[in-house]
């Protein structure tokens, strides 16, 4: 299993609207693409700066290949799609993971 892991701190003042956006649209994009088997998304509990609330989208695939693939053909436009709609709010970076057995 591998795990596309994108950790996203957003501006309090758009926490609700970035995380309705992130749900109704960004994450259905991404699903789409069908590279990805699910997703989750969690809500950083352990916080230090006041004005940011930070969350992880875990999206999961059984392949790194197709990760790589999504990483190559998708992310570019759906992550300016992104920066565009929340550009100066938002801090986000990316990790890939393998389960291990």
């Amino acid at each position: 299993m591998i795990l596309y892991n994108v950790t996203i701190g957003v501006d309090q003042d758009i926490e609700n609207e970035w995380l309705k956006w992130m749900k109704e649209k960004h994450i259905p994009d991404v699903m789409n693409t069908g590279f990805f088997n699910e997703f989750r998304i969690f809500k950083v509990l352990n916080q230090d700066q006041e004005e940011t609330v930070s969350y992880s989208v875990q999206y999961f695939s059984d392949s790194i290949h197709k990760v790589v693939a999504y990483l190559n053909e998708h992310a570019p436009r759906l992550s300016e799609e992104h920066r565009i709609k929340f550009n100066n709010r938002h801090v986000a970076f990316r990790t890939l993971l393998e389960q291990v057995d």
